[in-house]
């Protein structure tokens, strides 16, 4: 039980400390994270033609 009481008190340590992205943080998030979706895209499109070719 006590550590239940223990991951209780951290969880609401991190909960308070949280804070919501503001707008600019959100976009920087999201072009970042389709670039790298883009990215892993074309590497993967690349390895499958080569694949094709062998």
């Amino acid at each position: 039980m006590e550590n239940l009481k223990t991951f209780y008190h951290k969880c609401v340590r991190v909960w308070k400390t949280l804070k919501k992205p503001s707008k600019k943080e959100f976009e920087m998030t999201a072009k970042v994270s389709a670039i790298g979706i883009v990215i892993l895209g074309i590497i993967g499109f690349v390895i499958s033609i080569i694949m094709g070719f062998f």
